[in-house]
């Protein structure tokens, strides 16, 4: 049998403390101040001992009453934050899903009519993130182009959803200059122009580089002329058909690919395999 007093007292006792006010507390949960006076009288009766100190028209948690407040301001935070999760899988019933922000505008959004139109039944909910912070969002599936720093128990059990073959792009205009220009690179994968540099003779951007934190901004950058970024073929297939950007040295596929990584630890969503299937084969039209 728990020995906690009800709930009702506990938010009592957790609104007045933040508020250092009985009226506040009560203002905030729609009580009277006579209602919530009684409630932090019952409470300190069912601890055992005073809670609060009068400070002038106020009052002033005692040592007893931090000790509890640290608590329950702390526990009322994680059942807020997830009652709130559970509620979203009401109100938002679908997959949620992370990936670069980059990967999201170029490809994925682009692509999703046409998962639409095969499963309109099903519901993508989307999580852009800079690579560096991809792994933090709590999502059903993250995607990701590359998983070396991620622990082996991640890698063994994420899905491989197609290869992935970059090459360096700039203008038409640039050409000319950049095997001696300016490399243009992302801030937390730069793994990418390593392999470049092990698999190719091809010795592009000698005259430094310039890091920025999305794929996005490299390709904004390689379009305005600023120099030489190494891009995943899709990403860049539109400008390299417009004639905005051109690869003249050609696409190598890196050993890394473009992996699906389930959540761990808790049960997904029916519609996981559905999406990732979908994912497999969308990618690999036209690669």
């Amino acid at each position: 049998m728990r020995r906690l007093p009800p709930l009702a007292l506990l938010r009592a006792f957790e609104a007045t403390a933040r508020h250092e006010s009985v009226t506040k507390a009560a203002d905030e949960l729609f009580r009277t101040h006579g209602a919530v006076s009684r409630q932090l009288k019952l409470l300190q009766e069912h601890f055992g001992a005073p809670l609060f100190d009068k400070e002038g028209t106020g009052l002033k948690l005692n040592k007893h009453g931090k000790a509890l407040y640290a608590l329950v301001s702390t526990v009322f935070e994680q059942l807020e934050n997830g009652y709130s999760k559970v509620r979203d899988q009401v109100e938002r019933p679908g997959l949620h899903v992370a990936c670069s922000a980059t990967f999201a505008m170029r490809w994925l959004v682009p692509n999703l009519a046409d998962f639409y139109r095969a499963r309109p039944d099903i519901r993508i909910r989307l999580s852009m993130t800079s690579a560096r912070e991809i792994r933090t969002e709590g999502a059903d599936l993250v995607i990701a182009w590359d998983l070396t720093s991620y622990p082996e128990q991640d890698r063994e059990r994420a899905i491989r959803l197609a290869p992935v073959a970059f090459g360096p792009v700039c203008t038409p205009a640039y050409k000319p200059s950049a095997a001696a220009g300016i490399r243009l690179t992302h801030d937390f994968t730069s793994s990418a122009w390593t392999h470049w540099d092990q698999t190719s003779d091809d010795r592009i951007g000698a005259g430094g580089q310039i890091t920025f934190p999305h794929t996005h901004l490299c390709i904004e950058a390689a379009l305005s002329g600023l120099g030489v970024a190494l891009i995943e073929r899709r990403l860049v297939r539109k400008e390299l058909i417009d004639g905005q950007l051109v690869a003249p040295w050609g696409f190598v596929e890196l050993p890394f690919g473009l992996m699906a990584l389930p959540a761990a630890g808790r049960e997904l969503p029916e519609d996981l395999d559905t999406f990732t299937s979908w994912l497999q084969t969308r990618l690999m039209q036209g690669y």
